[in-house]
């Protein structure tokens, strides 16, 4: 995944693992506290093992804003501790993989975001198990006035909660919001399109449904943005995994236009990330005004993915080469042999423990090495090696200059 973030052109930055406790209280106010692993240092300061990344990468750019040219593309890779219950796909101890655009005001910047995430996701395996869920806070504020919620906090809750509780769950919320019997009847009109949203072969047909209602201000923006990334992404190639869904609210105040989640394709749709854009958040930090968007990609929840379709990963990448000393008095042989290959950008590894040459091609299947090179007394007498293919078993003479990369 970092590999892929970097073929999209984001630079890593590195986040403390400790802040100060004021920092996430800036961005999400006293409640957090209840999650964080909070105390006080030697200092006598108010301080925090990190719950999230996203404060420390906004106090950074604040910091930072004047000398960093525009656009910023950062990600970051952190370990990240919640004070919460364990359960499945989530934890108390876990890694996050961030990806940030600051400075950039237009949907250019989201279409990029779900393009990187997309290479990401792919990269790591879970090509064609996932899709994205697409909607706009500012679509979501005037529907709330449209349809005279006079219960914002409540009317958003009861979106958000709309895939976890049954319909008449969903209804009674509605109403405890303030929406009339008809509006709410307009409202499940608009958000039932089944587990996945709107079809993107029907988008454009939805977006003219929102144009209808004659949305007061700023809804017709949003319904802007979202009509001109829909219009974006076919350049992208990932048009077919995005689909728009009113129900998507990411956060009550925190967003301020496009919002997105990533969801599992199969069994029960559940929600894998999410992000969207906060134009608000650098100026929290004591930076000037500047528009940004992002997302977070858990661990866990990915690992969950990628294991229910045996798609993890067991251990450690496999080595490409495990160079083998057919007898004692050729280890040093054998060393300098792995060092000319890593030196060549060529994983390898070597016996360290004296073992016979069964032993030492036994390590070789137990490391998953593509092959093996035999370093033998009579092949070494003569300037070559034996490479062994370690799936067929076929073996051949080389000289070094062969197994080697041309320079």
């Amino acid at each position: 995944m970092r590999a892929a973030a970097r073929l999209a052109g984001f630079q890593e930055l590195e986040t403390p693992s400790v802040e100060s406790l004021e920092l996430y209280r800036v961005k999400s106010g006293e409640g957090i506290s209840s999650q964080l692993w909070g105390f006080q240092d030697k200092g006598g300061r108010d301080v925090a093992l990190a719950p999230e990344s996203t404060p420390s990468v906004a106090r950074i750019y604040a910091e930072r804003a004047k000398a960093e040219p525009l656009p910023v593309k950062w990600f970051t890779v952190s370990k990240l501790w919640r004070y919460e219950e364990p359960q499945a796909g989530r934890g108390r101890e876990f890694v996050q993989f961030n990806l940030d655009i600051f400075g950039a005001a237009g949907v250019e910047a989201e279409v990029e975001l779900l393009a990187a995430a997309s290479l990401l996701l792919d990269q790591a395996g879970a090509a064609g198990l996932y899709a994205f869920r697409l909607n706009d806070r500012e679509v979501l504020e005037s529907l709330a006035k449209l349809l005279g919620a006079t219960d914002r906090p409540r009317f958003f809750r009861a979106l958000d909660n709309r895939r976890k509780v049954p319909a008449e769950a969903f209804r009674a919320e509605l109403r405890g919001a303030g929406l009339s019997e008809a509006n709410i009847e307009r409202l499940v009109e608009l958000v039932d399109h089944g587990p996945e949203g709107v079809d993107p072969a029907e988008s454009t047909a939805f977006l003219a449904q929102l144009d209808a209602l004659a949305l007061p201000e700023p809804g017709p923006a949003g319904v802007a943005r979202l009509r001109r990334i829909l219009e974006l992404l076919p350049r992208t190639g990932i048009e077919d995994r995005v689909r728009l869904d009113l129900s998507i609210v990411r956060g009550f105040d925190y967003y301020t236009g496009p919002v997105f989640e990533a969801f599992a394709r199969e069994g029960d749709a559940r929600s894998l990330f999410g992000g969207g854009r906060y134009d608000r958040l650098i100026e929290l930090f004591g930076g000037p005004p500047t528009p940004a968007c992002g997302l977070a990609i858990g661990d866990m929840t990915l690992e969950l993915l990628l294991r229910s379709h045996d798609r993890w990963p067991e251990g450690e990448p496999p080595l490409d080469t495990y160079v083998v000393a057919v007898s004692p008095e050729l280890i040093p042989v054998a060393i300098e042999w792995v060092a000319k290959l890593r030196r060549a950008g060529i994983s390898a590894d070597g016996d360290l423990l004296g073992r016979s040459l069964s032993r030492q091609l036994k390590e070789a299947a137990r490391r998953r090495a593509r092959r093996a090179i035999l370093v033998a007394p009579r092949e070494h007498a003569r300037g070559v090696v034996v490479e062994r293919d370690l799936t067929t078993g076929a073996q051949r003479e080389c000289r070094p200059e062969e197994l080697l990369p041309a320079a």
